[in-house]
């Protein structure tokens, strides 16, 4: 055989052997990708023992095919062998962060064991490999969550509002955290509504109030005074003691009680208030309350239906109420937007509405009359907080109000607001 011939057969069997193990590293890819999808369906149906099985085989075959190692970890975990649970994760960890899933299932079996240092390391790792995963931020607020570290949550609210300020949700924890938080304030409210009817008004209301809020809800007392005026003089006027109340009733739910009692008939001679708020998923707030109103004349009882909806800043509530004096139903519809710009104290406002119902302070005195009558109103208000002490804001409401049957009357009312925090 020439040396020519030699060198040519030479060449043809490492081309062969080359051949042979690219196939044989291709067959083998093969049986590890079929070996992971039965082990998978294995683990699917809950034969966790052939699952593992098939898992520890693929880690001989291909100890760098780390969805073995993924899979057997998740094994173990469902089978309540968590310490080796653990063991796969931070391998799949350690050797590629870009495994989502490694993340993900360790966070969880560390917030199940209830070890928030663990998972908190955790979490800011999965957060610095995958800065564009929102549900890793989330598991860091579980994790305050959990411990009942409601300042660490609320500051953590914050920074993820700034990061997603589109999240409705996000703010309406932040508002029903804030709520929490134990402040006092004292302050003043007055009411001015002029009429076009003529020699007929001014009315005043004015109102001296104190807040304690604490982080089991808050209590309010509340003097009102109203003076109505005609012909240039004061024709009636007289004192209401108020009573209200705030009370977390569960970490998305609250109450409202309220009563109300005067002497004078300026005032209904007795109010009664209670609504129960329940917060959902996605931003969504529903209530449902009664109202109880007692006249020198009459007594009113109403139901009142709610649903509300924070949209990024935005904050739309829609009620209805269903009023009666036991003989007739009377129905109102009150619509609110508020646009929230920093805290839950400023915010711009709207409010539009349909009847006369109980939760209308200023006309509440003639809710006796008004009840039968039709009026629609519209109105607009800005509420700001100064120096993180002072509360101030101002609202302007227009109301076509019937004041008999088909004579109607034009009501332009603004209502002024005090308050300081402490």
């Amino acid at each position: 055989m020439t040396q020519k011939n030699t060198i040519k057969s030479i060449l043809i069997l490492f081309l062969f052997l080359g051949v042979l193990s690219n196939f044989t590293v291709y067959a083998q890819k093969i049986d590890t990708d079929i070996l992971l999808k039965e082990a998978l369906q294995d683990a699917k149906t809950k034969d966790y023992e052939s699952a593992l099985k098939k898992s520890r085989l693929g880690i001989k075959l291909a100890p760098d095919y780390l969805d073995f190692h993924l899979l057997s970890g998740r094994i173990y975990q469902l089978t309540q062998k968590k310490d080796s649970a653990v063991y796969y994760y931070k391998y799949v960890i350690d050797r590629n962060p870009k495994y989502e899933e490694a993340f993900s299932y360790l966070i969880n079996l560390y917030l199940e064991e209830k070890k928030y240092d663990e998972a908190e390391i955790i979490i800011n790792k999965a957060i610095e490999a995958h800065p564009e995963n929102k549900n890793f931020r989330y598991k860091k607020l579980n994790v305050y969550q959990s411990q009942k570290e409601e300042k660490k949550e609320y500051e953590y609210l914050k920074t993820l509002l700034s990061q997603y300020p589109d999240d409705s949700e996000l703010k309406q924890q932040i508002f029903n955290l804030d709520t929490k938080n134990n402040s006092d304030r004292i302050g003043i409210n007055y009411n001015y509504t002029t009429f076009s009817r003529k020699n007929y008004g001014p009315w005043h209301l004015g109102s001296l109030q104190y807040i304690r809020q604490r982080n089991w809800g808050s209590l309010i007392g509340r003097i009102n005074y109203a003076n109505r005026f005609a012909d240039g003089k004061s024709i009636i006027d007289g004192v209401q003691y108020e009573a209200e109340s705030y009370i977390f009733t569960g970490k998305k739910s609250y109450s409202y009680l309220g009563a109300a009692y005067s002497e004078n008939p300026v005032f209904p001679k007795l109010r009664l208030s209670y609504s129960y708020f329940q917060n959902f998923s996605k931003g969504w707030e529903a209530d449902l309350g009664i109202r109880y109103v007692k006249t020198l004349d009459a007594e009113f009882t109403t139901a009142v239906i709610g649903l509300g909806k924070y949209i990024g800043s935005y904050w739309i509530n829609f009620r209805s109420y269903i009023q009666t004096d036991k003989e007739n139903f009377y129905p109102a519809f009150a619509l609110t937007t508020r646009y929230y710009l920093d805290s839950r104290f400023d915010y711009i406002s709207l409010v539009a509405g349909y009847g006369s119902s109980p939760d209308e302070r200023t006309t509440l005195g003639q809710y006796e009359n008004r009840v039968f009558l039709n009026s629609y109103r519209i109105g607009g208000g800005y509420f700001r907080l100064l120096n993180n002490h002072y509360l101030t804001g101002i609202q302007l409401t227009y109301n076509n109000q019937e004041y008999a049957p088909n004579l109607n009357q034009n009501e332009l009312e603004i209502g002024l607001m005090f308050q300081y925090k402490f």
